[in-house]
Formats: structure tokens, C-alpha cells, sequence
């Protein structure tokens, strides 16, 4: 009967440490459930945040692309606009030096038309 009664104590006692070490683990994977709970908020939050950035990037990247139009378009009428003051620096240039001859040309004819004048004056004197 001792036999039976130490072995009925040692299962109890077996049940006992058992329970607790149940009751134990069962904290334990309280404690971690709560904690992978923490780490899986932790990852939406983050996931959240990761697309939140990517949609800004792909604004930033529509934004980039249609300023390098705009930019590509006015470069190419800064192009066209030295390229025409570039010609009309070259029609100023050549209008300078025609009048230049133009005035140069009227100068003679003034020259030789006062000329022309005095020898009229003159003729006209010697006529009187």
C-alpha cells in the first residue's frame, strides 16, 4: 500500500509541477503573443508609412518628368530665340554698314549739289 500511496504522491506531485510548468509556459505565450502583437502593429505602421512614400516618389517622379518637358521646351525656345537674335544681329550689322554708305553717298550728293549751286550762283552773276 505504501508503494501505491508513494506513487500516488509522486504522480500528484508530478501533476503539480506539470500544472505549473503549464501555467508557466501559458504566461510565456501570453507574453510573447502580446509582444508579436506589438511587432506585427509595428509592421502596418511601417508598411503604412512605406506606401505613403511610394505614392510621394511617384508623385515626385510624374513631377520630375513633366518639369524635364516643360525644361526640354523652354530650352528649345531659348535655342530659337538666340538664334534669332543671332540673325538680327547679323541684319544689324548689315544695315549699319548701308546706311553708313547710304550716308556717305548722300554726302557727295550734297557736296557736289552745293558745288553744283555755287557754280550756278557764279554763272548767274556773270550773267547780270
Amino acid at each position: 500500500m505504501d508503494a501505491i500511496k508513494k506513487k500516488m504522491e509522486k504522480l500528484a506531485n508530478e501533476t503539480n509541477e506539470a500544472e505549473r510548468r503549464i501555467a508557466h509556459f501559458e504566461e510565456v505565450k501570453a507574453a510573447n503573443e502580446i509582444e508579436a502583437d506589438k511587432f506585427e502593429e509595428q509592421l502596418r505602421v511601417i508598411q503604412k508609412k512605406i506606401q505613403n512614400m511610394e505614392s510621394s516618389y511617384d508623385v515626385c517622379i510624374e513631377d520630375l518628368f513633366n518639369q524635364t518637358v516643360k525644361l526640354e521646351g523652354m530650352e528649345k525656345k531659348a535655342s530659337n530665340a538666340e538664334q534669332e537674335v543671332s540673325a538680327l544681329r547679323g541684319r544689324l550689322i548689315l544695315l549699319q554698314e548701308n546706311n553708313e554708305k547710304q550716308e556717305e553717298r548722300l554726302c557727295k550728293a550734297t557736296l557736289e549739289l552745293a558745288g553744283a549751286c555755287q557754280r550756278a550762283d557764279q554763272s548767274v552773276q556773270k550773267a547780270n
